[in-house]
């Protein structure tokens, strides 16, 4: 039962972890925020590509999580990472 209880755990806590981080680092429904990790990246983004961010790159990918969220497919896969991450610590801690 503290193994199923565990995964539960896990799958919640990535679930609801994902968008409060992505908000907090700076992709926000809105854009990215001034002066934050995000800002940070799309700066050396830019500059790596010569003045423009790549579509499909992983800063545009993470705003375009921060704006409209994850696909419900996106949702199942972190959320079994989560739920797999969550089983595993609850094996080996005795949780």
């Amino acid at each position: 039962m503290t193994t199923l209880l565990a995964t539960a755990v896990g799958a919640v806590v990535a679930l609801g972890a994902a968008p409060l981080v992505l908000t907090s680092v700076g992709f926000t429904a809105t854009g990215i925020a001034a002066s934050s990790i995000a800002a940070k990246m799309m700066s050396a983004a830019a500059i790596a590509n010569g003045g423009g961010v790549a579509a499909g790159g992983v800063v545009a990918t993470l705003q375009s999580i921060g704006a409209a969220g994850l696909s419900a497919s996106s949702n199942v896969v972190l959320g079994s990472v989560g739920a797999a991450v969550g089983a595993l610590l609850g094996n080996s801690t005795g949780f």
